[in-house]
C-alpha cells in the first residue's frame, strides 16, 4: 500500500509523523483543524504496519465523506475497514447484541464477551466527542490501540463524552492538541466564536469572505428562492441546507424539485434503511439537504440554516443551543447564510452585531 499525503499544513503533518503507533492517543482540535483527514492518514499508517485497522464515526453521513478519503489516500485500502461504530460493534458481537433504551449497547454485555476475546484491531474514532463513555472502556478491555479525534465543544448527541472522560476510560492515555482552521474564512470563523462554549475561541483563520448574512423569509418559498439564487450563482459550489426536523428537509426537497427539478437536490435521513435519502454523492455539486443531527463533520461551500426561527422559544444563553450553532456555522468553507419565518429574529442571532451578521 502507498499513501498520498493531501495537502496537510506544516502542523497537521507534525501531528501525523509524531504520533506513536502504540498505545491509546486522544487528539483534540477545534471545527476546520483536519482531525477527519489525520483520522484516515493515520488509519492508512497503521495498515502499512499490518494491523488490522477499523475507522469509526458515529453518524452513517461522515462515514460516507470519510470512505472516499480513505480510498483516494492509498492505492489499496484493504487494510482498513469504515465503518459507524454502530454497525461494527453489531458484527463484532453478533446477531444477539444486548441493546439499551438509548439506542446504544448493554456494555456489561460487551465487557463480558471482551473480556475473553482475542485483542480487537486497531481503532480510530472521527467525533470522538458523539460516542458513550462505555464505549471507550470497551476498547480498553479490548486492548486495541484506540486513537481519538474530538472536540468536546461539538457535542450534539445525548450520548457524549468530555475529554476527560474519554482519556479516563481508555486507562493509559496520552493527550495531543491540533490547532488551526483550514475550513472557515475569517468572517464566518469570528461570527461562530460567538458561539463558543469553551473557555478560549480558537485563533481566526486569515482567509477571507463574505460576512454570514441573515435572511428574513416572508412567504412560504422564500427558502426555495434564496437556495436556487445561491446554485445558479455558484454552479459548480456544494450547498448545505441544514433544517432541525425531517418535515422541514422533505418540505424544502419538495418545492425545490417542483421549482427547479434541473438542480437535482439531494437528501439524507437517518430514518432512511436504504435508497435515495440514505446515500449522498459528496462528487457532485449542488444542495445537500441534512438534518442538524447529521451535520457533525460535514462541510460545504456554502451553508444556509433557514429555519432558525424553530430556536425563538430557547434561551440563548443554553449552552446547548449556542453549541448546536457553533457547530452548524463552522460546516461552512466560503459562504454562511441564516435565515428565520416571521417578524422577529431569534434572540440568539439577534444578540449579534451588524459587523458581524448582515441583515437583509
Amino acid at each position: 500500500m502507498t499513501i498520498t499525503y493531501l495537502d496537510l499544513s506544516p502542523a497537521q503533518r507534525t501531528s501525523l509523523d509524531t504520533l506513536p503507533f502504540d498505545g491509546n492517543h486522544l487528539v483534540s482540535g477545534p471545527p476546520g483543524s483536519g482531525k477527519s483527514l489525520l483520522a484516515a492518514q493515520r488509519a492508512l499508517m497503521l495498515a502499512l504496519t499490518g494491523t488490522p485497522t477499523v475507522l469509526l464515526t458515529r453518524s452513517n453521513l461522515l462515514r460516507q465523506t470519510i470512505a472516499p478519503v480513505v480510498s483516494a489516500l492509498g492505492t489499496e485500502d484493504h487494510g482498513v475497514r469504515v465503518s459507524t461504530a454502530h454497525a461494527w460493534l453489531a458484527q463484532w458481537f453478533g446477531g444477539d447484541a444486548p441493546k439499551t433504551d438509548d439506542g446504544w449497547f448493554d456494555w456489561a454485555g460487551f465487557y463480558e464477551r471482551a473480556a475473553i476475546a482475542d485483542p480487537g484491531p486497531a481503532l480510530m474514532v472521527d467525533e470522538g466527542q458523539d460516542l458513550p463513555v462505555g464505549f471507550y472502556r470497551l476498547c480498553r478491555i479490548l486492548g486495541s490501540r484506540t486513537t481519538v479525534y474530538a472536540d468536546e465543544c461539538q457535542r450534539l448527541t445525548e450520548t457524549n463524552s468530555t475529554v476527560a472522560e474519554i482519556v479516563g476510560a481508555l486507562g493509559q492515555c496520552t493527550s495531543h492538541t491540533l490547532a488551526g482552521n483550514h475550513r472557515n474564512t475569517r468572517q464566518i470563523a469570528e461570527l461562530a466564536a460567538r458561539f463558543h462554549t469553551g473557555a478560549t475561541a480558537p485563533p481566526l483563520p486569515d482567509r477571507e469572505g463574505p460576512t454570514p448574512r441573515l435572511h428574513r423569509l416572508d412567504h412560504p418559498g422564500a427558502v426555495t428562492d434564496l437556495l436556487i439564487a445561491l446554485a445558479e450563482r455558484h454552479s459548480r459550489r456544494s450547498i448545505g441546507v441544514i433544517l432541525s426536523s425531517a418535515h422541514a428537509q422533505f418540505d424544502v426537497l419538495t418545492r425545490l424539485e417542483r421549482k427547479a427539478p434541473r438542480l437535482q437536490p439531494q437528501l439524507y435521513t437517518s430514518q432512511a434503511t436504504h435508497g435515495r435519502y440514505r446515500t449522498i454523492d459528496f462528487t457532485r455539486p449542488g444542495i445537500v439537504i441534512v438534518n442538524r443531527a447529521s451535520a457533525k463533520g460535514l462541510e460545504f461551500d456554502t451553508v444556509v440554516i433557514p429555519d432558525t426561527h424553530a430556536d425563538g422559544a430557547a434561551d440563548p444563553t443554553s449552552a446547548t443551543l449556542r453549541m448546536t450553532y457553533y457547530v452548524l456555522a463552522t460546516r461552512a468553507r466560503q459562504e454562511l447564510h441564516f435565515g428565520y419565518a416571521g417578524d422577529t429574529e431569534t434572540p440568539l442571532l439577534a444578540s449579534l452585531r451588524e459587523g458581524l451578521l448582515l441583515r437583509r
